[in-house]
């Protein structure tokens, strides 16, 4: 490259401006989601072309001899990328027993033909949202069954009349689950989202907290403001214990997505995004959603994070625990959360149920 091209200041500004934007995609999802999407699924994908869920799943058969079981192969041999997602039926228990056959009481799940190379648990904060669960039970079983994951899936269900809090369920949740076993990642899930394309890896980020649902159809498949971190997300227990978990002190409110986004920072890590193309999610009940939109700014900051961050989370949770109930398709644990604490007058108006 000769010296007057170098010297150019258009060249100069041409070369700043790509750097600029460079490290800009590295940022908002880190090199790892940036570069994993391309590496490890055909591109681009085509969301007008769907399988089902459910297909070829029956070709995972139980080994002859589980004492030699091979690994798991990296990538699933079954992955098909989109899946055909649709509301108009609602499936009956029995029906996702049936299709399931391999699901053990609690929800859990090992491949049965390989070892599995990740174990993963997934929360799901609710409170009385059954016909969410049996979409979410339906769709979310195969899907896991089709990345090859020894999985479990935990129900965390929000007893009495209190406001919704999601946030104290996580952290509820994480809890418990880390009761029952050594997991690699913890999957933090909304009731009401499915995730459509089996690339879609529900696995921890080695280094990060990861950002899953980057994509939902109620936001257009597009991230509603730069530091969206809710719908679905993964961390390790290790950056769940750095950041503390969970704030306790959002009650009926969406910001607790922002007051992670801020811990996440603060503890010295950054989010990893997986891409849009990628981490693409129907909502149940979008029609419902309609006209709301809780989402659609940044929500106003309700805490200081940077001064609660410390105190405020999983050295802090506090809770009953009324019935932990092992189902075949899911582990049930119901709580007492307590109450949101009372407002002042002009506090109440600001409030949104979740």
């Amino acid at each position: 490259m000769s010296l007057s091209r170098v010297e150019n200041p258009c060249f100069l500004l041409f070369l700043a401006v790509f750097q600029a934007i460079f490290i800009l995609i590295l940022y908002r999802g880190g090199a790892s989601s940036v570069f994993r999407g391309f590496l490890d699924a055909p591109q681009p994908w085509d969301y007008s072309k769907t399988q089902d869920v459910y297909t070829n799943l029956s070709l995972f058969t139980r080994a002859p001899n589980e004492e030699t079981m091979p690994y798991c192969t990296a990538q699933s041999p079954i992955f098909v990328g989109p899946l055909t997602i649709t509301f108009n039926t609602f499936p009956s228990e029995r029906m996702i027993i049936k299709k399931n056959p391999f699901v053990r009481f609690g929800g859990c799940y090992s491949p049965p033909h390989c070892l599995a190379r990740y174990k993963s648990a997934i929360i799901v904060p609710h409170k009385n949202q059954e016909k969410h669960l049996r979409h979410l039970l339906y769709y979310l079983h195969p899907f896991l069954q089709r990345q090859q994951l020894h999985y479990g899936i935990y129900l965390i269900h929000q007893a009495g009349n209190a406001t919704f809090n999601r946030a104290k369920l996580l952290n509820v949740g994480i809890r418990e689950a880390m009761k029952d076993e050594d997991w690699d990642c913890l999957l933090l899930h909304d009731v009401d989202l499915i995730p459509e394309n089996d690339y879609n890896l529900y696995v921890c980020d080695e280094y990060y907290p990861k950002h899953i649902a980057s994509a939902i159809d109620k936001f257009q498949y597009s991230l509603p403001y730069w530091s969206f971190f809710g719908g679905v997300s993964a961390l390790t227990p290790e950056h769940y214990m750095k950041i503390n978990g969970f704030p306790n002190t959002y009650w009926g409110s969406r910001g607790e997505d922002d007051d992670i986004a801020a811990r996440i920072q603060l503890a010295g890590m950054k989010i990893v995004r997986t891409s849009i193309h990628l981490g693409r999610y129907k909502m149940v009940d979008l029609e419902q959603h309609k006209g709301s939109e809780e989402y659609s700014i940044r929500p106003a900051p309700l805490h200081n994070t940077k001064k609660t961050w410390k105190d405020d989370g999983m050295n802090s949770v506090e809770f009953k625990l009324l019935s932990r109930k092992k189902h075949l398709l899911y582990t049930n644990i119901t709580v007492d959360i307590g109450n949101a604490p009372t407002l002042p007058p002009e506090g109440k108006n600001k409030e949104k149920r979740a």
